[in-house]
């Protein structure tokens, strides 16, 4: 048996994707052994916090890629993939044996790591972490708004303000009083849970392993998430995209929702069929949908999505936080530590199912 090769003593960090000088301080006061290689002027400017594919139009001379492909050759591990591109993630594993670790900027980097269509040898060699629970708060309250604009009919109020039409009084609904089944139940799933149960919400919860969750009444595997539908008011999908979770959120499940439920999105789009999901806004089984991601981004502009007063479509802007670069930065120093010392990465990729 090969015994486990022996932890570095300094890990050589190409930055490959935008890093504020604010926040290379950050990581070397967390992790001193780090060495970060770093030419800002070969990174794309940002656009908005957490902006790591940057400014579209920006282009690299054939000089400077030469000078940014030199510094991931060299590396012993990555700060984000560069230009967030899969197939520019496969050269830098293909060309550099001795690179260990790639730290994704997304909560489902996994994603991206599946894109660059590496071989079991180099997934096997190399290290992918992503940036999960850095977005759970700023996610989770985009749920609860969620949540809270179906029960207490978000749709019907803006369509009468804009009527100026004054009707009679109805009943609106108390989430204190509402079944909430939350899908996933890892970070953001877990803050999205804490948030629910704080407002009274009894929240159901998905994972294919047996855990216990705070707040979390019950735990179901996801195959049983359609014998749960009738007694539940709102959904939330907090899972990533993967062949498991592909339109988890379909047909079957939609028709048997009980009429008026809520559905929130803030995983992956994939996760939620949307022409299922319009027919069932169709139908009345569901009476508001808050949706941050969508199968196809941009969302097409002919996707009836966009013109159905049931739905909220927000550019997948959701997570976005000011705190971000920060965050995933702190989590990548902690990680950077923890490689340091020998000891198991936090938010490992699954090389299997890749999420």
């Amino acid at each position: 048996m090969t015994a486990a090769p022996e932890p570095p003593t300094r890990l050589r960090v190409a930055v490959t994707a935008p890093l504020s000088e604010e926040n290379r301080a950050r990581v070397k006061e967390l992790e001193p052994r780090v060495d970060l290689v770093v030419d800002p002027s070969l990174l794309p400017p940002m656009r908005w916090p957490a902006d790591f594919a940057g400014d579209p139009d920006w282009r690299r001379t054939p000089e400077q890629q030469r000078a940014f492909e030199a510094a991931i050759d060299s590396a012993d591990a990555l700060y984000g993939i560069p230009d967030v591109d899969p197939a520019a993630l496969a050269r830098a594993v293909r060309a550099n044996p001795k690179l260990r670790w790639v730290h994704t900027m997304a909560a489902g980097g996994g994603g991206q790591v599946k894109a660059a269509g590496l071989d079991a040898g180099e997934l096997d060699r190399v290290a992918f972490t992503t940036s999960a629970g850095v977005h759970g708060r700023p996610l989770a309250e985009f749920a609860v708004f969620g949540v809270l604009a179906g029960a207490k009919h978000l749709p019907r109020l803006q369509r009468q303000q804009q009527a100026r039409q004054w009707t009679g009084r109805w009943t609106m609904g108390q989430v204190s009083r509402q079944t909430v089944l939350v899908l996933g139940l890892g970070g953001i799933g877990r803050c999205v849970a804490a948030s629910l149960h704080a407002l009274g919400a009894t929240v159901v919860g998905t994972s294919r392993r047996e855990v216990t969750v705070p707040g979390v009444s019950r735990v179901v595997h996801p195959g049983r998430i359609t014998e749960l539908a009738p007694e539940v008011d709102a959904v939330v999908n907090t899972l990533p995209g993967t062949d498991a979770t592909h339109h988890l959120l379909g047909k079957e499940f939609f028709d048997a929702l009980q009429p008026g439920a809520t559905v929130v999105n803030v995983g992956r789009g994939t996760v939620v069929d949307e022409t299922a999901l319009v027919a069932a806004l169709d139908s009345g089984r569901v009476g508001f949908a808050a949706l941050d991601v969508f199968e196809t981004e941009p969302l097409p502009a002919h996707s009836p999505l966009w013109d159905d007063g049931r739905v909220l479509v927000s550019p997948h802007t959701a997570a976005l936080d000011a705190a971000e670069d920060r965050l995933i930065a702190e989590l990548f120093a902690a990680n950077a530590t923890r490689l340091l010392d020998g000891r198991s990465l936090l938010n490992r990729v699954n090389t299997v199912e890749f999420y």
